[in-house]
């Protein structure tokens, strides 16, 4: 009788399930047994509130890009940080602009 590939597959896990517990020599009842520190880091360990940073107006913020050289001086610098192994600054952030209210109804009221 031929078995189903599913059923060769589920051995062939269990198998290699099996010698790996094996060869970590752990046993899960031994309470005196070594396991590795937990390392907890919150989601919001670098969270900056919205506001913190200083905004200005757009004109202004178009004006100092390009006056440092637009856009690629910003690829510029992100090239040169990764190369040397640094995360990048974030830019100086642009004060979010809100969408227009939508009218109510068909009418604008």
């Amino acid at each position: 009788m031929k078995q189903p590939h599913w059923a060769i597959f589920a051995g062939i896990c269990i198998a290699v399930v099996a010698s790996h517990a094996s060869a970590a020599g752990n046993d899960p009842a031994d309470s005196t047994a070594a396991v590795s520190p937990i390392n907890y880091r919150s989601s919001f360990a670098d969270y900056r509130v919205l506001g913190d940073d200083k905004t200005q107006p757009w004109r202004e913020a178009n004006d100092t890009v390009g006056r440092i050289g637009g856009w690629r001086a910003y690829a510029k610098e992100a090239a040169e940080s990764a190369k040397a192994g640094v995360q990048p600054k974030p830019a100086a952030p642009v004060a979010p602009v809100a969408p227009p209210n939508p009218p109510h109804d068909k009418h604008g009221g």
